[in-house]
């Protein structure tokens, strides 16, 4: 059965590891080496089971531990073309045994099938992930959105799983310490995707399909768990949706010491 389980998730670091008991893959590596062998430990799945690091892009909070673990499990590296040159710019994919620069038409990895879709975000060239697992469900990761895109509404659509970032609340970042040229780039069409803008996605993400929402890469600083959630479910419920009958939503904490995963 397909499993889903975040490590790590927020402007400290974000990884999520998509598979089975067996084998999988993580999207990101956003934490030390160590940290990521912990955080698999905690969460009952073998070292083993990775079978390649996906990045989305290389803001240092996704791509920190990708060089030691990469490196030291022998593991492939997949970003886009341009995400690859910048991360080789930086020195993050020395001693990694092979980077493999993302094929249009999606790969084959671990069971699974992976397309990618761009975002937009302040980097050299984001992209997203579509997975389908072995038993045929899927599971779409977008983060680090500026704004949600026809395409990559699109891209997302019929999955049986979103992870979708819900950033920050527009009044707290408006009212607190950030300057305030880091505070126009969150919100920005190339920052970040803010709780209302999340929550507005929702309703039609659950009409075409989509029963099961993670709400992930939230802001410590400008943001929280249950004002996310909250956000989230008020949209759902005004709706018409009622939560445990015809969707369920969770937000992915910081540090998934808990050791829980999704089967899905």
């Amino acid at each position: 059965m397909a499993r889903f389980c975040p490590l790590f998730s927020g402007s400290s670091g974000n990884s999520y590891y998509i598979g089975s008991g067996d084998y999988g893959i993580l999207v990101d590596a956003g934490k030390s080496a160590k940290q990521l062998t912990t955080m698999l430990d905690i969460c009952g799945i073998p070292l083993r089971a990775v079978q390649a690091v996906f990045i989305t892009h290389e803001h240092s909070d996704h791509i920190n531990g990708v060089r030691v673990f990469a490196s030291k499990n022998r593991l492939p590296v997949f970003a886009s073309p341009g995400t690859l040159a910048e991360m080789e710019r930086m020195g993050c994919l020395n001693g990694v045994a092979k980077a493999v620069p993302f094929p249009g038409g999606g790969v084959e990895c671990a069971g699974m099938y992976i397309k990618a879709f761009r975002t937009s975000h302040d980097s050299a060239e984001s992209i997203g992930y579509r997975i389908t697992t072995e038993d045929g469900r899927t599971l779409s990761v977008a983060t680090d959105l500026g704004f949600m895109s026809d395409s990559v509404r699109q891209a997302v659509q019929g999955s049986d799983l979103v992870v979708l970032e819900s950033n920050h609340d527009v009044g707290m970042l408006q009212n607190g310490p950030y300057p305030y040229p880091l505070k126009r780039r969150i919100l920005s069409d190339t920052g970040h995707l803010s709780n209302e803008s999340c929550a507005q996605e929702l309703c039609g993400l659950l009409k075409n399909g989509t029963a099961r929402f993670f709400l992930a890469h939230l802001s410590k600083e400008n943001n929280t768990p249950d004002l996310a959630y909250q956000t989230a479910l008020c949209s759902l419920t005004m709706s018409g949706f009622q939560s445990g009958v015809d969707f369920q939503l969770s937000v992915v904490p910081r540090e998934n010491t808990a050791g829980k995963v999704t089967i899905f």
